[in-house]
């Protein structure tokens, strides 16, 4: 998820005076991806109730900024208004989850199906292909370390972005994006499951094939073709979702793994 990074971001007192269009933005952003990482990383717990009060004095901002990065949260599905005032964190079934990674590869299959289509630009293609060749290396070796499955990650987040950006469509784009906002839903949000050894690099080279395949299927314009590997792909994670639940160790691994509302459908 994009909340990933946000441990490096620290909270800091908001500043003196009325902020411009632009510091406004950027506090608002802040606190959003502050926020997201607070539910992600578990300090906010599944069923907590979340105010604009407290976060205030947590954080060390406005409240107008605040208020906006919990409507955005609560846009993007990991908040629930309350009937008398304030959110409260969400958490998910099993359904909940398998639906959110389903909706994900929908968008993903239809933005490459509109790439093949409309024509997968010169610039594109070269960043899809030095992405799968960057992961190649990777791969290369017979097991991987963790270092190599950080850098794999890297490279996938960028070949899921490069993609949805090649589609031409603004719209589409914007709308995988929030798709990918969901704490499960995301390219990443299974990769770090296994994080050494050889069985984690077969799972990696099946998902990698078929990078392969749909920067092959994008270039000779087969938009059903790269339509129905990236739905494929996006399938992957339902098996990864079910080997997390039935292992307590891996799924400590994974992120947002406390709003996961266990033995629901």
């Amino acid at each position: 998820m994009k909340g990933a990074r946000v441990t490096a971001l620290a909270p800091r007192a908001a500043s003196r005076g009325e902020p411009d269009d632009g510091a406004a933005g950027s506090q608002t952003l802040r606190a959003q991806l502050l926020l997201r990482e607070a539910v992600v990383g578990g300090t906010l717990k599944a069923g907590e109730r979340v105010t604009e009060l407290a976060l205030v004095e947590r954080l060390g901002m406005s409240r107008t900024p605040i208020r906006s990065a919990l409507t955005r949260l609560l846009d993007e599905g990991l908040l629930e208004a309350l009937p008398g005032g304030g959110y409260v964190v969400r958490d998910f079934s099993e359904a909940d989850i398998r639906d959110a990674i389903e909706l994900r590869g929908t968008l993903e299959g239809l933005a490459a199906r509109l790439a093949a289509e409309r024509g997968c630009g010169t610039a594109a293609l070269a960043g899809l292909r030095d992405c799968v060749a960057r992961i190649d290396e990777l791969l290369a070796a017979p097991s991987l370390s963790e270092a190599a499955f950080a850098a794999y990650g890297e490279h996938n987040a960028r070949f899921h972005a490069l993609l949805a950006e090649a589609c031409g469509s603004a719209l589409v784009q914007r709308q995988l994006e929030r798709a990918c906002t969901l704490p499960f839903a995301s390219p990443n949000a299974f990769v770090m499951l296994r994080t050494t050894g050889t069985a984690a690099r077969d799972r990696l080279l099946v998902a990698h094939e078929q990078h392969r395949a749909v920067v092959e299927a994008l270039a000779r314009g087969e938009g059903a073709r790269a339509e129905a590997l990236m739905r494929e792909h996006a399938r992957n994670a339902h098996a990864n979702l079910g080997e997390a639940l039935a292992s307590q160790q891996a799924l400590q691994r994974l992120p947002g793994a406390g709003l996961i509302r266990r033995g629901a459908r």
